[in-house]
């Protein structure tokens, strides 16, 4: 069952990879950052449209790996319509689910449990963080630098 579960993770990654959902510009946003993992040339952009501290609308474009593409397009799926506060969160338990060894998280809870197996790949893990860095930085009118990936 557990090679079943991993294809089944796996084809999601590449599904979201290919195919990623909420790959647009968004000009109603509120919010914009841009992202680059100089290690692999990830680069992306997130677009938020903030309404009464509520992501009504996300967003992101850009090019990288299919890692890359399928945690920014999970990202956008998870975070659309919460208050800015639980994305925050979201952000804090996801980082953590990425690089620390957690039994109780958020995530393993959520469709993002799907990215679970990159952290057997520690370079790959700056690929799936990259969307949640770049997020972090829109939220937080970080400004014009680049984000990148330190874990």
């Amino acid at each position: 069952m557990r090679d079943e579960l991993r294809a089944l993770y796996q084809e999601t990654i590449l599904d979201h990879g290919r195919q990623p959902r909420n790959f647009r510009n968004l000009p109603a946003c509120t919010h914009t950052q841009e992202g680059f993992n100089p290690v692999c040339g990830d680069k992306l952009t997130v677009f938020l449209q903030i309404e009464s501290g509520v992501v009504k609308d996300v967003s992101f474009q850009g090019s990288g790996c299919a890692i890359s593409m399928a945690s920014a397009s999970l990202m956008t799926q998870e975070i659309k319509g919460k208050p800015v506060e639980e994305v925050q969160y979201l952000f804090d338990q996801f980082r953590m689910f990425m690089t620390q060894e957690t039994e109780d998280n958020l995530c393993q809870k959520t469709k993002l449990k799907v990215l679970a197996g990159v952290k057997a790949f520690p370079g790959r893990v700056k690929c799936a963080t990259l969307a949640w860095h770049t997020l972090d930085c829109a939220l937080n009118d970080v400004g014009e630098s680049l984000p990148v990936c330190t874990e």
